[in-house]
């Protein structure tokens, strides 16, 4: 035991502070059994509520059977209220909504019993969140992998603002935490917990393929840039509100700074997945955080959540130490 009890860990019954970011196509099923079966909570990132995938990635946690809770998450931009319909059928023990107004899920969530989880970007959203009903806050800072806001703040001092303000709903941080020491200062900024997702990136039970989990291994921060010009060429539609934080790639050299030719440019789709498909470029952007640096290992993500813990439980008895 680590003895970091906190609102979030009496709240799901687990162990540990920890949940797993639930990562649109990588936070599978395995990903989110091992986590939880390591004392955090894993969160399966269903997305934009794929049926087919969400199907065969239920089924794998099934599988797993790890008698632990876990939860789904969805881009709230993305879905519609069957996909979250179809999720509790499973009950989760929680539903996560990021990005986007998740004010018309809300209703059939809590109805279903299931605790709610709102992540937000920026403190008009953490307001939206707080009037909502949340159960759980998830504020997230740019230093983040994936897609977060175009002009959000840093986790740092966005954190201590949202925790004041949604108190006492307990508030997870995320964004730039891939260590212990990392959920040490979550927890010392008022936070109830951490939430990580570049880190289990790297683990066994990614849904990631080998290449880009080395990458992230011998990636540093300063190779991440935020940028929207890969959702741009890639025909998503993600909302102009949210950029993506990756790992470099020829698309950003080629159209950086210039989105607005890009989405302009009447072939630039096809020339992307012509690329792909010729193996030139990763079918997916390489989603990395800044905090890569501090990733250096491929564990299995159950370990991985004990070995945090006690980082994080070392980082907080040395600074009272001191």
């Amino acid at each position: 035991m680590t003895g970091l009890a906190t609102a979030f860990t009496e709240l799901f019954a687990v162990e540990h502070p920890i949940a797993l970011a639930p990562m649109g196509g990588s936070a599978g099923g395995a990903l989110t059994a091992a986590v939880s079966r390591g004392g955090g909570l894993g969160l399966l990132g269903s997305g934009n509520g794929d049926p087919d995938w969400l199907a065969r990635e239920l089924s794998v946690l099934a599988a797993e059977d790890t008698g632990k809770p876990w939860g789904i998450g969805f881009q709230a931009w993305a879905i519609d209220a069957g996909a979250v319909a179809r999720a509790l059928e499973h009950n989760p023990a929680a539903v996560m909504l990021s990005f986007g107004d998740p004010s018309p899920f809300v209703e059939r969530v809590r109805s279903a019993g299931t605790t709610l989880i709102l992540q937000v970007t920026d403190l008009e959203e953490a307001r939206r969140a707080v009037d909502l009903g949340a159960d759980v806050i998830v504020a997230q800072g740019t230093e983040g992998g994936g897609h977060g806001a175009r002009q959000g703040r840093s986790t740092l001092p966005f954190v201590p603002l949202v925790v004041d303000l949604a108190a006492p709903v307990p508030v997870l941080a995320a964004g730039g935490i891939a260590d212990g020491r990392g959920v040490a200062a979550a927890l010392a900024l008022g936070a109830a917990g951490a939430l990580l997702g570049t880190r289990f990136q790297a683990t066994t039970e990614a849904l990631v393929d080998r290449a880009t989990a080395e990458a992230i291994v011998a990636g540093r921060g300063e190779d991440t840039e935020r940028s929207r010009v890969l959702d741009i060429a890639r025909g998503s539609q993600w909302p102009a509100k949210y950029t993506a934080r990756t790992l470099g790639h020829p698309y950003l050299d080629a159209w950086r700074g210039r989105e607005n030719a890009l989405e302009a440019a009447p072939h630039a789709g096809q020339e992307y997945q012509d690329a792909v498909a010729r193996g030139e470029i990763p079918p997916l952007p390489q989603w990395a955080s800044q905090a890569i640096d501090l990733i250096n290992d491929l564990p299995s993500a159950a370990d991985l959540v004990g070995t945090l813990a006690a980082q994080a439980a070392d980082a907080l008895a040395r600074a009272g130490r001191r």
